[in-house]
């Protein structure tokens, strides 16, 4: 008997009657069969009550947070909506959804599976996976200002800005994958691209971006195998780069500004789930801490590490936030969040709230300006 005979039939039949499994759009780093939680695991931290969690929406699929203050004092909260398309903005100090802004498309002002958001000064910058690009908005208007890197990015995630003399640099994260397996990580020689800096002015024609090259180590000890959050301190002359392979140990890894591996690892020992978003305290006098996040299915947890010495002071979890992607730390004042806030995106559906007082209580941590 030929089994294929039975082929249309089968189909048809199912057509009329059988349920259909959903597509789900996984990402690179969400290829674990058992999700992990923070229940299972004996990890000492200190539980902080969330000042706010925004309404869930699912159907938005909220990647990254960043902020904005406004010159009369008022902050928005603005998310990407890896699957509205969309950007979602809150009120900063409540949680109240504003506004949406932007839609599917690949036109200006438009975007396709927006992922990392920064803002600098009065410009947000948004990453787009689907479009291969970065581009930029003025505030408070989110007018489009330019876009850059189709030419360069293959499947990009993430992205830090700075100011560099009379512009800015952005470093903007680079997942491609193998060309043989899209779930698969390339070969450690292809990993030199991971990471793309690009210099962003204003001129008088208007902004414009330029590539200034490309980076990552190609070694198993310094490469990024799956690459998403960036963070740099240019104080200390460091990136930080979230591994976030669990086959490989999930970390964070020590990079300078000039993009080269400095041999260090920092949470080897620390991260079970996956090593996510990270942010940055930093206080003027150059002290403060870094915050990283363990993206546990159940709770986030989100490490706390001295900003000199990268060594580990505590950690912190939420009542409810959980499955964190990006994070993000204001430190202007607010009649709200007189310290600053730290954001941390909730379980792909909304942005909670954390008082960088509670923080700072809870773990013994000192603020700027203590001695």
């Amino acid at each position: 008997m030929n089994p294929s005979r039975f082929l249309p039939l089968a189909i048809a039949i199912c057509l009329a009657g059988c349920a259909v499994a959903p597509v789900v759009d996984r990402e690179p780093d969400e290829q674990a069969e058992v999700d992990p939680l923070l229940a299972d695991h004996a990890i000492a931290h200190r539980r902080v009550a969330e000042a706010f969690t925004t309404p869930a929406t699912p159907d938005d699929n909220i990647d990254s947070p960043t902020a904005w203050t406004s010159a009369d004092g008022q902050r928005w909260l603005i998310a990407s909506a890896k699957s509205s398309d969309r950007l979602v903005v809150y009120d900063g100090d409540s949680g109240r959804r504003l506004r949406e802004v932007a839609g599917p498309g690949s036109a200006p002002g438009q975007l396709r599976r927006p992922n990392g958001v920064a803002v600098i000064d009065d410009l947000l910058l948004v990453v787009e996976r689907d479009n291969r690009r970065v581009q930029a908005f003025a505030l408070p208007g989110f007018e489009p200002l330019l876009s850059f890197g189709a030419d360069d990015l293959e499947q990009p995630y993430g992205l830090w800005v700075h100011r560099d003399g009379s512009g800015y640099e952005v470093i903007v994260s680079d997942n491609y994958m193998s060309p043989d397996d899209e779930d698969r990580p390339p070969p450690l020689a292809e990993l030199g691209r991971r990471f793309k800096r690009y210099a962003l002015d204003r001129q008088a024609e208007g902004w414009h971006a330029r590539l200034l090259g490309s980076f990552g180590a190609t070694d198993a000890a310094g490469a990024i195998r799956i690459a998403e959050s960036v963070f740099g301190d240019p104080a200390h002359d460091r990136l930080l780069l979230a591994e976030e392979d669990p086959g490989s140990g999930t970390r964070l890894r020590e990079y300078g500004l000039d993009g080269r591996y400095r041999g260090r690892d920092i949470g080897a020992e620390l991260f079970k789930a996956q090593a996510e978003g990270l942010a940055l305290y930093a206080c003027d006098d150059g002290s403060g801490y870094w915050l990283a996040t363990d993206q546990f299915k159940d709770r986030s947890l989100f490490h706390v590490f001295d900003r000199v010495s990268l060594s580990h002071v505590g950690a912190f979890a939420g009542a409810r936030t959980a499955n964190t992607d990006g994070v993000w730390l204001d430190r202007s004042a607010s009649a709200r969040f007189p310290q600053g806030v730290f954001y941390a995106v909730d379980d792909d559906q909304g942005v909670s709230a954390f008082d960088w007082r509670d923080v700072a209580a809870a773990l013994s941590l000192k603020t700027c300006g203590e001695g």
